[in-house]
């Protein structure tokens, strides 16, 4: 066993003495993606040559990954831009009460829109939307934003610099819109403290109630795209502290941006680290981050099982 290894293992034993102590009564993954290459129209989103991504990735592929604690229940953010894939996870997810809602991807800005969130709003799995590429300069699509408001959904924040640059501006603009910040901005995670330019933007974002943070995309942020992102919380601690004195015990939401996460490490990892993160902080914490607060910014229902 080498040094790398032998830390690894520590750092898993550590953890399942944590979990020993304390979990939380639920689990909701917010950020997964389901989807089928194999369908006769195929899929525009992950591309055919990525070999781990371009597969069927469906809720039972998901269950049958070991993980500290079971997960009791997903939203499912939708990547595809293909507006017939929003009802196609909708229509999964009316058979398999796993799904608790989707985050949809709606044209934003277009004449469409509107017409395309009055039919998917109707379903009470539709929990709001997320888009990449909308600009704030096209005044189509802040009405499209404050009808998202209207109808009581969320709007997820795309993690690049770009747009969480914009989310500020969009809080001021459309300030009952409740916003979730996807993949912790886009932080770079290397055991050091992150860049002040970093910092400033998660005050700034935080000084809004509206604005929830998705503890998600902490692998991703360390760049090892070779499953090996590390087990030590240590590692990550010094984003996830930040983030915690910011946004609060009120504000932060679990998700684990599954299946694009196993390329930086497998999920038992990804739930791993902040799980023995959260367990320092109490049962209260705990419960909060790994569901209550999704509940209180995504507003899905409890579905029997």
């Amino acid at each position: 066993m080498n040094r790398r290894q032998f830390l690894q293992a520590a750092a898993g034993l550590a953890a399942s003495a944590c979990y020993a102590k304390a979990q939380p009564t639920k689990i909701i993954d917010t950020h997964v993606h389901f989807y089928d290459p194999s369908r006769p129209q195929g899929v525009p989103w992950p591309p055919k040559d990525d070999a781990l991504l371009y597969r069927t990735v469906l809720p039972k592929d998901y269950r049958a990954l070991p993980v500290p604690q079971r997960v009791d229940g997903v939203v499912v953010v939708e990547a595809s831009p293909w507006v017939e894939d929003n009802q196609w996870i909708l229509d999964i997810a009316a058979q398999d009460k796993f799904i608790v809602g989707l985050v949809g991807n709606l044209p934003l800005g277009t004449p469409e829109f509107a017409g395309h969130l009055k039919r998917f709003a109707a379903n009470p799995l539709f929990l709001g939307i997320r888009t990449r590429s909308a600009s704030l300069e096209d005044s189509a699509v802040i009405a499209g934003l404050r009808a998202v408001a209207e109808r009581g959904l969320s709007f997820d924040v795309h993690s690049p610099p770009t747009w969480v640059a914009q989310a500020e501006r969009i809080a001021k603009l459309v300030p009952n819109l409740r916003l979730i910040i996807n993949h912790v901005a886009n932080a770079t995670v290397n055991g050091e403290p992150p860049p002040e330019d970093w910092r400033e933007l998660m005050k700034k974002l935080a000084a809004h109630p509206q604005v929830f943070m998705k503890v998600s995309g902490l692998v991703e942020g360390t760049k090892r795209r070779n499953g090996d992102a590390p087990a030590d919380v240590e590692y990550y601690r010094p984003v996830l502290e930040f983030l915690w004195k910011t946004f609060g015990a009120d504000r932060l939401i679990y998700g684990s941006n599954w299946l694009v996460s196993a390329r930086f490490a497998p999920l038992d990892r990804v739930q791993q680290i902040p799980m023995t993160f959260f367990t320092e902080k109490g049962q209260a914490a705990l419960e909060k981050v790994f569901w209550k607060n999704a509940q209180t910014a995504y507003r899905w229902k409890n579905r029997s099982s």
